[in-house]
């Protein structure tokens, strides 16, 4: 008999096939409280679709474009100096199903995505675009940029400049779309962004715009926003201006070049360059002397979808680690009966559970705040850096931890966690490291005092926002976690009046993260245990 038909002895469970939205049954649950009973009704099947394409044939292709990064071509074959970036089809492909097929970058602004009369609200967008992330989180980037720049190009533009190019923004169809980006970084200007050096030189009813931007994703993106200096403005981020710079004017290309592409860690099939600005033509964005507030709305809205990238991660994390541990067998048992491994699983479920809830209490605030209601503006100015800080961070941990209940397998490329784990490390960096987001939680509470309108009515929130009120910059970080999980536990006590496994989630939350106790006395976690299952609890 040859060796390739025996059989494996206890293989290494395999997951390819699964339908993570079935699979993740307390999501479908929760959605019921986030979003218009007819909305939920009417987006069921399509989740249910999505869960079944990202447990399968996306997974397959964000592989297969991991494996292929882009390859960034400077001239035609006829010999026109003539950029182009080379994508491989697979990723290609992910873009279709993003972009064009469920529409995830319009929905917010227009009527008739995924056959529903109205623009979609935030949770609609994210329930979708968390289960797409399971699979694939390169083109999340591209995909929240698009979305970003539709919304604060509505909210900021020229009508005239809105009408030209917002029609592109929300287009399904891929010969249509344009994509957006955002040129911010530079070298000597990263988080400090008042530091920024590109030059604005006024030229008619345009400008045109000097300088190199050393961080850029979705480099050939149709249209990006642009911050830059104006000859002449004051320093800092109060003389900064933002623009709209199209990639072509008039069928030629305008004057940039991307003068390479990045070898990253994650995130290899999405690419990501150095942009050279060269005279390019630009129209400005709003008012001139605020630049950088209109651009924090982009910020905002990116680092929510950063938020929301982290909690599928660790979903996708959790989810592969339960399989695992359900069907794996070890010692005679299997993995999910053993003592230790029940603990290692309930802390990656706390973390994925924590960015969920913080992500959709956030989503709901949103939307009030778009209708005008300015308490939930407030909050959502603190939730946003509050979930990016924290969940970016827990999703590292959490995305590791999985890992090694695969074991040696986990950190072989062809199973997805080392995927995950790669990935998972750029949400700690984009749109802000750690420490300046946390120093951005304090910001909101100084300058917005957002904590009046933050679930004071819990005593832990109450709590951790007395310390935050009184925190210096030293510690920020302290302060933010403390807050984080505090707004995370009162959040899932307020689900768990509807899903009362939630609310043990939030026992689970204070037990872990906000009570004090002995180093050294054992922490009995038994009465959590039924959580493993994933099925509805007692009340």
């Amino acid at each position: 008999m040859r060796s390739e038909n025996l059989p494996v002895a206890n293989a290494v469970p395999d997951s390819r096939g699964l339908n993570l939205y079935e699979a993740d049954p307390d999501f479908d649950s929760l959605l019921s409280i986030y979003l218009p009973r007819d909305l939920y009704a009417h987006l069921r099947p399509r989740l249910r679709r999505l869960g079944a394409l990202a447990g399968s044939a996306l997974d397959e292709l964000a592989a297969t474009a991991d494996r292929n990064p882009p390859v960034l071509h400077y001239r035609t074959r006829g010999g026109e100096d003539r950029q182009a970036i080379e994508k491989h089809p697979a990723y290609r492909r992910l873009e279709e199903v993003a972009f064009s097929e469920f529409g995830l970058a319009a929905m917010s602004h227009r009527p008739g995505v995924l056959g529903w009369p109205k623009p979609m609200p935030p949770a609609a967008k994210y329930a979708l675009s968390y289960l797409f992330v399971q699979a694939e989180f390169g083109v999340c980037c591209p995909l929240s940029m698009t979305d970003a720049l539709a919304r604060t190009l509505s909210k900021h533009g020229d009508p005239a400049l809105v009408a030209q190019h917002l029609p592109g923004l929300v287009s399904q169809d891929m010969d249509e779309l344009t994509q957006g980006a955002m040129f911010m970084t530079e070298q000597g200007a990263g988080s400090d962004v008042g530091a920024t050096a590109t030059r604005a030189v006024k030229e008619g009813d345009a400008w045109r715009l000097y300088g190199d931007k050393w961080f850029c994703s979705n480099p050939d993106a149709g249209l990006a926003l642009v911050l830059a200096r104006p000859d002449g403005a004051a320093a800092g981020t109060k003389g900064l201006s933002l623009f709209l710079l199209p990639k072509d004017i008039s069928g030629k290309r305008n004057s940039y070049r991307i003068i390479r592409l990045k070898e990253k860690l994650g995130t290899r099939g999405m690419a990501s360059g150095e942009i050279r600005l060269e005279g390019a033509l630009a129209y400005l964005v709003g008012d001139p002397a605020r630049g950088f507030v209109q651009m924090a709305d982009m910020i905002n809205l990116s680092r929510l979808s950063n938020g929301m990238r982290a909690a599928g991660l660790m979903r996708r994390a959790l989810t592969e680690a339960l399989f695992v541990a359900r069907n794996r067998i070890a010692f005679g048992k299997r993995l999910v009966e053993l003592p230790l491994m029940k603990r290692q699983l309930l802390k990656i479920m706390l973390s994925a559970e924590c960015a969920r809830s913080v992500l959709f209490y956030a989503s709901k605030n949103l939307e009030e705040a778009d209708n005008g209601n300015d308490e939930a503006r407030r909050r959502v100015r603190l939730l946003t850096p509050l979930l990016k800080f924290r969940a970016c961070r827990d999703a590292r941990k959490a995305t590791g931890d999985a890992m090694e209940v695969r074991g040696g397998c986990g950190y072989i490329e062809e199973w997805p966690d080392a995927r995950l784990l790669r990935d998972a490390h750029l949400g700690s960096i984009w749109e802000g490291t750690s420490n300046i987001v946390a120093l951005d939680v304090l910001r909101a509470i100084r300058k917005e005092g957002s904590l009046d309108v933050l679930l004071q009515n819990d005593a832990e929130v109450r709590k951790a926002s007395a310390f935050a009120q009184t925190a210096s910059d030293a510690h920020a970080r302290q302060a933010a976690t403390n807050l984080y999980y505090a707004v995370a536990a009162a959040i899932l006590k307020q689900e768990g009046e509807q899903l009362p496994r939630r609310k043990l989630l939030s026992e689970l939350v204070r037990t872990h993260k906000l009570e004090t106790r002995d180093p050294y006395a054992a922490l009995d976690d038994a009465k959590f245990e039924p959580l493993l299952d994933e099925q509805p609890v007692a009340a």
